[in-house]
């Protein structure tokens, strides 16, 4: 494990930053942390249910979330109060940090979301990405975030692509 790992089986508060600010807090069991790739388990953090449409969020639904030190964005797989697979949804970030107990995760504003029989992978939040003005003011974090957004799309329309992330 690398200097910044932690031990698995406790917890870690996961700091999702946005624009600058914290953009929510929540806690989460942490999985494991190889030094490369922190996975954690937390219910879900909303206040209320999150409808897109495509899927809902609500109470009783549990996230185990994987994010790299490495990578460009975090794996959410997503399942209801049962146990059953909804789907992934995918935030597009900046590699992540574990330090202190607090995982922060820096949100660049593009998200992808793959169903759990994989027939529905839609890129979402482009419109926010282009509004956010991250090309401007950070040409390779914008890049980054493109090329990384494609990569999944094409992990998640590939059989067991998503799934081989984490394994």
């Amino acid at each position: 494990m690398s200097g910044n790992s932690a031990e698995s089986g406790g917890s870690v508060d996961v700091v999702l930053v946005k624009g600058g600010r914290t953009k929510i807090r929540y806690a989460a069991e942490l999985l494991s942390d190889d030094g490369t790739r922190i996975a954690v388990r937390a219910p879900w953090a909303g206040d209320a249910v999150r409808d897109f449409g495509f899927v809902r969020f609500e109470a009783g639904d549990v996230f185990t979330e994987y994010y790299w030190r490495d990578r460009w964005y975090a794996v959410k797989e997503v399942r209801d109060r049962t146990g059953a697979l909804k789907g992934w949804y995918c935030d597009i970030t900046r590699p992540a940090t574990l330090s202190g107990g607090e995982l922060v995760v820096e949100d660049l504003d593009l998200d992808l979301w793959r169903s759990a029989d994989g027939t529905d992978v839609r890129r979402l939040d482009e419109d926010e990405f282009e509004e956010s003005g991250l090309a401007e003011r950070d040409p390779a974090a914008a890049a980054a975030a493109v090329t990384a957004l494609d990569e999944l799309e094409a992990l998640a329309g590939a059989e067991g692509g998503l799934e081989s992330l984490l394994e």
